[in-house]
């Protein structure tokens, strides 16, 4: 199962298209590619999935949603955020400490990732080293469709070095970028449930887009 992890819709500050622009541009990469599903991660921002039920089947396409969170070690990924979490932490805090949301999110029930943690200053990799425990972390971005080249090999060296699991996602903030990268999962996921499920066990992969061409097979 292929789907985009990291995508930013208007409701973020900074993004461009509404989440039903994004589902008529993958309707088209359909016809040429696989793509199962999207996952919306606003800026510090939240909405729950349950509301995009209906485009979901509108478009016959698994729709999830989580956030980015910003932190005083980057920016993190948060899949399986529910009322509980958005009680413990005040997300327009730009400088949350990274140690306890990736310990709380655990304890919820949900999973922090570190987005683009190759980049400087915004990214995990300049951090590594800062003293905080930083066990609570099972994967990493391994590829940012925004990212430089660069900034991609940074993130392997630190997956491999780290053994972390390594998701994929475009970090789209307009249509034409989504799916640049995404994650190819060896199971099916049907629920942000199922999905935290699965990025625990790290069944997974990064690709980028023409790796999912359907001609090619299943990228998995």
């Amino acid at each position: 199962m292929i789907i985009d992890l990291h995508v930013h819709s208007d409701i973020s500050d900074d993004g461009m298209a509404t989440a039903e622009a994004y589902l008529k541009w993958i309707s088209r990469l359909r016809r040429r590619y696989h793509f199962d599903g999207i996952v919306f991660t606003e800026h510090r921002s939240f909405r729950p999935a349950k509301e995009y039920e209906k485009l979901g089947r509108q478009y016959e396409i698994f729709i999830g949603t989580g956030m980015e969170a910003e932190t005083d070690c980057g920016h993190f990924l948060l899949y399986g955020v529910n009322e509980k979490l958005l009680q413990r932490f005040d997300f327009s805090d730009v400088h949350l400490r990274a140690e306890e949301l990736i310990k709380e999110t655990m304890a919820l029930g949900g999973i922090a990732i570190p987005s683009h943690p190759g980049r400087r200053v915004i990214g995990f990799c300049d951090y590594i080293d800062s003293g905080q425990d930083f066990s609570g972390i099972k994967a990493i971005e391994h590829l940012n469709g925004g990212n430089k080249p660069e900034e991609n090999q940074r993130a392997e060296a630190l997956m491999r070095a780290r053994n972390y699991f390594g998701t994929g996602g475009s970090d789209a903030h307009f249509v034409s970028a989504v799916g640049t990268y995404m994650t190819a999962f060896q199971n099916p996921v049907h629920s942000m449930e199922e999905l935290v499920e699965e990025l625990y066990k790290g069944a997974y992969r990064a690709i980028a887009l023409s790796e999912a061409a359907r001609e090619e097979g299943n990228p998995w």
